[in-house]
Formats: C-alpha cells, sequence, structure tokens
C-alpha cells in the first residue's frame, strides 16, 4: 500500500460526459431538478479500477508525476474510494478548484440563488468522511494544493477543525517533495506555503504526466503576457512547452485508450511559441499539425483571446481547417470581460494588444464573427462590479451582448471577485446590483437560451448515447427556463 494518497472531491474526478465544458455545471447549487440526476448530468464519477480513477484532474497528475519521480509510493485514488486506502498512508494530498464556491461562476450562481454550490458542498462531503477523520486521527497529514487554495485565507475556522495541516499556493514542482518527506517523517509543517518566485519550476523540472488526465488535458504553457489586474496568471511567467513534451503527454492519455483526443491548456492557445501578444505562424501551425496526428477524435482549446484571432485572422483560418479535418467544430473559453473601452483601457489595458484598448469592442464583435464563421463556439465571460465600473460601462457592455446574438456562444456574467492585483477592493454582491446589472444577466441569459438547443445538439453529435444525453439536457434547459419565467426575468 501507498503511504501518499492523492485524491480530489467528487466534481473534480469526473470526466463530465467527454465534454470538459459541462464541468462548469458544478458551479451551481442545488436547484429544480433531483440532486442525484443533476451529478449524473453533469460530473458522474469517473471509472475506476480498485479504487483507481482512469483519468484524474491534470494539475494533480502534474504533482503525481513528480512525487514518482522523486521516489515516493504514491497512488492517486477516486474520493469514494479512500476507505480502502487510508489505513496505511501517512499523507493525503487533497488538489482543489474552487473548495468554498467562492471563485466567480460559483459564487456568482450561489449569490443569486441563496445556495451553496455543489462543488463546494462535495468539497466538504469529502473532508468530512469518517476514514478521513478516522486516519486524522492516527497521525495522517493532510496537505492541499492547487488553483483554488486562496481561497482558504477565508476559511481559517475550516482548516482548523478539519484538521488540514499544509496549503501550498502556487507552482509546487520544485517544493511538494520536501514538504510530503517532512510530512511522512513527523516534522513540522507550514501552515501556508507560497511558493517563492525563485521556487517557480523551468520548462525543465516541469515533470510530464504518467498517467491519463480527465478529457486528455494537456499544458502547453505557462503564463500570460497580457497582466489584466483582475487576474492571477500574470502574475506568473511566460514558459511554452517544447512539442516533444506536448507530445509525449498526448500519448499517455491515447495509449492508455481514455481519451483519443486531447485539450490544449494555456491562457492563450493561438500565442503558443510567442515572446509577445502576436502569434507566431511557424509554431503555432506546427504545434496542430502535430497533435492531429496524434488524436483521432479530433482535440479542443482551454482558452483564446479574441486579440490574437484579430491580429492574424488568416492564420487562424488555417489553425481552424486543420482541426476540422476530424471534427465539424471546437471550444474554448473567452474572456470578454467588458464593453467599455474606458474600462478596459483602466483593468486590461493589454488584453486588446497589439490593438489599442479603445478598440476592444470592436475587436470582440468581429473577432466572435470570425470564430463563428470557423465553427470555433466560445464560452464567454463579463465581469461584473469590476471597481471603478460606471452606468456608462454597463450600457456599453449590454450594447456588445445585444450585438453579438448572432453568434452561436454561450456568455456568462460573473460578481467580480478580487484577485490578481485587485485583490484588495471589495468583492461585489447581490445587494450591489442595479437595474442595469440585472438588465446585463437577463440579456445574457436569453442570449444562452437562444443557442443551448444548439449547443447541446453539438457537444454530443456522433456519440452513441447522444439521443438519451440530449433530450436529458433539453429537458433540464427546459425547467429552468420555465423557472426563469416563474420569477419574471426571461
Amino acid at each position: 500500500m501507498a503511504n501518499v494518497i492523492l485524491t480530489a472531491d467528487r466534481t473534480l474526478m469526473s470526466d463530465y460526459h467527454h465534454n470538459e465544458f459541462i464541468g462548469f455545471g458544478t458551479c451551481a447549487p442545488p436547484n429544480v431538478i433531483p440532486s442525484w440526476l443533476y451529478s449524473f448530468l453533469f460530473f458522474p464519477p469517473i471509472k475506476t479500477r480498485r479504487g483507481v480513477p482512469v483519468a484524474a484532474p491534470y494539475g494533480l497528475r502534474k504533482i503525481e508525476a513528480q512525487l514518482l519521480n522523486e521516489g515516493f509510493n504514491v497512488q492517486t485514488v477516486d474520493p469514494d474510494y479512500l476507505n480502502e486506502y487510508l489505513d496505511e498512508a501517512k499523507v493525503l494530498g487533497i488538489h482543489v478548484m474552487d473548495p468554498f464556491g467562492l471563485g466567480p461562476a460559483s459564487s456568482t450562481f450561489a449569490a443569486i440563488l441563496k445556495k451553496e454550490p455543489f462543488l463546494a458542498q462535495q468539497f466538504r462531503n469529502l473532508m468530512a468522511k469518517p476514514e478521513v477523520k478516522r486516519a486524522k486521527k492516527c497521525g495522517l497529514k493532510i496537505i492541499v494544493g492547487g488553483p483554488g487554495v486562496w481561497q482558504f485565507q477565508y476559511k481559517e475556522k475550516f482548516v482548523k477543525e478539519y484538521g488540514i495541516d499544509c496549503i501550498i499556493d502556487g507552482e509546487a514542482e520544485k517544493v511538494v517533495g520536501k514538504i510530503f518527506r517532512a510530512a511522512i517523517n513527523g516534522e513540522e509543517l507550514p501552515q501556508y506555503y507560497e511558493v517563492s518566485v525563485q521556487e517557480t519550476p523551468s520548462l525543465e523540472e516541469i515533470p510530464n504526466i504518467i498517467n491519463p488526465s480527465v478529457n486528455g488535458l494537456v499544458e502547453i504553457g505557462r503564463g500570460c503576457c497580457r497582466g489584466c489586474k483582475f487576474c492571477s496568471v500574470t502574475l506568473r511567467p511566460l514558459r511554452w512547452y517544447p512539442i516533444e513534451k506536448i507530445l509525449k503527454e498526448i500519448d499517455v492519455n491515447v495509449k492508455s485508450g481514455c481519451d483519443r483526443t486531447a485539450c490544449l491548456h494555456a491562457e492563450d492557445v493561438m500565442l503558443y511559441g510567442s515572446k509577445n501578444t502576436v502569434p507566431n505562424d511557424e509554431k503555432l501551425i506546427e504545434l496542430h499539425e502535430a497533435v492531429i496526428k496524434k488524436c483521432e477524435d479530433g482535440f479542443s482549446w482551454s482558452h483564446c483571446s479574441l486579440a490574437t484571432i484579430m491580429v492574424k485572422p488568416k492564420l487562424f483560418a488555417k489553425v481552424a481547417e486543420i482541426i476540422q479535418q476530424k471534427q465539424s467544430w471546437w471550444g474554448t473559453e473567452v474572456g470578454i470581460e467588458t464593453g467599455s473601452p474606458e474600462l478596459a483601457k483602466k483593468i486590461m489595458p493589454a488584453k486588446a494588444h497589439p490593438f489599442k484598448p479603445e478598440e476592444w469592442p470592436t475587436i470582440v464583435r468581429q473577432g466572435m464573427e470570425l470564430m463563428h464563421d470557423n465553427k470555433l463556439i466560445p464560452a464567454c465571460t463579463l465581469i461584473v462590479g469590476l471597481p471603478e465600473e460606471r452606468e456608462e460601462d454597463l450600457i456599453k457592455t449590454i450594447e456588445l451582448v445585444e450585438d453579438l446574438k448572432h453568434v452561436r456562444s454561450l456568455i456568462v456574467p460573473l460578481f467580480f471577485v478580487p484577485l490578481g492585483k485587485l485583490k484588495n477592493e471589495q468583492w461585489f454582491k447581490e445587494t450591489k446590483m442595479t437595474k442595469l446589472h440585472e438588465e446585463l444577466l437577463i440579456k445574457c441569459l436569453k442570449h444562452n437560451f437562444y443557442w443551448i438547443d444548439d449547443l447541446i445538439g453539438l457537444s454530443f453529435s456522433g456519440k452513441w448515447f447522444a439521443k438519451p444525453m440530449r433530450a436529458l439536457y433539453r429537458i433540464f434547459v427546459k425547467i429552468i427556463e420555465k423557472k426563469a419565467k416563474e420569477m419574471g426575468i426571461y
């Protein structure tokens, strides 16, 4: 038995019916349909072999690889099977994404619907498991890491109540070894360990995953060069993986039989191999031509920006042509954030680069149209309640959403959460909502209801279970639509 066990809560240990973006449903609270059915639709349990998941969150796989490379006896385990693995464990490592529902999407849903999101419930359920409590009494050390660790600063009581021994904040490849070794040896651990700039791993110090990641997700780079004030990713240095490193990780997923597809992860996939905000044609095309040969069922992107598409539309069309050799469409997440040039200039002046912030609404309109024409479907975010936001800014954002009604997409408004350079600002609460905020939310809701049926059809096209799954999701959407009309918001 392994003396180091790694896991994550139920909402993270899922493949979301092989559609990464369905996972956003975990941000919502319990609602008008039974929780068992909602969990089946949005975060079904991943397949396991004797409690070991066939795939796990990518960040967890990176830590697993690092610990294995350093000689630790490590096993990644599904949260429902911890009872079979904790008796001999000395350390339990837990990967978190949004453990308390304080992230932008989940906090917005929670504020509007007045309920705790599923992901927060499931994290608490994991920590409250009898087997975890029993092992803790026998000396188990609990170490937590992942993108959501910043939330523990607001939950000191929870940390103490559930006996969390160490929280690691940052890219942990160079520090997990010494921390886990200290835990095994019974040494005192720091309650909160913030990875310093000097401890940030170089490309050569970032290990390749050894076991499959959920939905074939693989990093192609880390960091961002745009410097948006509301984002913590921009505080990290920009590094691009060599193509050989990316392909090796794709091989891990493909050869496992779990996924014949991939999701390329970066803050802006279009900037792969570049040194600034202008795409590198040669590197980007080389990457896509190499990946398409590996992935029989095609692949998708995690994120891209509208400015990089607009600066080289012919390059974008070429990349789209490569991707569509094996699929009719693909998806990505896109940050619109605001339709106001004035607000864009204040909080994300480089978001439009190499264009000017004043051109931001035009970049969004034309960039979204290019996506529509090339069958890239974006899940877009808007930030509601940004510092210094004025009525004029809201009006311009509302007008922008109206202009995008013909573009196949989802547009999700998110309440401002203080992160990055704005971490000392005030949270935006539903009590601060004005009539204009309500109008913006309703516009987005109407836009999404208009496109959702089309997107459901595309998401399950070609799959053997397409017909029943489409029917279930469409029933769910109809229920939500009916509820919205009863509430007078649609």
